[in-house]
């Protein structure tokens, strides 16, 4: 399909660059830069929720220092 596209000319010519690098046309590198970018985010989709607990609530008032403190250090 033939299509059109306002690109930045800054990207334009690393877009340029790099297809000569790689030995190939910017249309094939468009098409698998894109390509990537699509199935990235459908996989991120398809991972679903991530898991949830119950912790049972805070073991020390984080306000109070010293509790902190013997907390942390088991003074």
């Amino acid at each position: 399909m033939k299509t059109t596209l306002n690109i930045d000319d800054s990207v334009m010519a690393l877009l340029k660059q790099e297809a000569a690098r790689r030995n190939c046309t910017m249309s094939e590198l468009v098409e698998s830069a894109l390509r990537l970018l699509l199935q990235s985010k459908k996989s991120m989709v398809s991972q679903g929720p991530l898991p949830t607990f119950e912790s049972g609530g805070p073991l020390v008032d984080i306000a109070d220092r010293d509790a902190l403190y013997q907390a942390m250090e088991g003074r």
